[in-house]
């Protein structure tokens, strides 16, 4: 039997991402995690930070769950020099890609200056109530 180039890419492809779905479904069920720094999941959300800049990352912090994610990130030049302040952000996954949301869009507390810097209970719980669904387990623990 001949398997034609296209045909054996395709049946590739295929299985992998069905191996891909499978881990993933795995992962959402067992709650947050932090992607591998070498996983295709990982790159696809720095990726999506990244948009048009040439830069790399510092990662802080990353925690998945069930299409959200939560980085914490400094830019870097490629000498590996900070080109910006950087600081959290939150993604979803969607329409096959992660999408980074406006944080802005979170009502400030004024008895919580830092907000989205130190994630406290009061900012997640605004966030939690401007983005419905994203589950609290991928915040990391407020410092205070």
């Amino acid at each position: 039997m001949i398997i034609r180039p296209l045909t054996a890419v395709c049946l590739v492809l295929s299985i992998c991402l069905f191996a891909f779905s499978q881990t993933a479904k795995k992962s959402a069920e067992a709650g947050a995690y932090v992607p591998p720094k070498a996983s295709a999941e990982r790159q696809a959300i720095l990726d999506a930070l990244r948009g048009d800049q040439q830069v790399m990352f510092k990662v802080h912090y990353l925690k998945v769950h069930n299409g959200w994610a939560w980085v914490d990130t400094t830019p870097l030049d490629k000498q590996g020099k900070a080109v910006a302040e950087g600081g959290p952000n939150l993604l979803h996954f969607e329409d096959g890609k992660w999408k980074v949301l406006d944080l802005a869009k979170v009502p400030e507390d004024p008895n919580d200056p830092l907000g989205p810097e130190d994630a406290s209970p009061g900012f997640v719980k605004n966030l939690l109530k401007t983005f419905p669904g994203v589950p609290r387990d991928i915040f990391p623990k407020p410092t205070k």
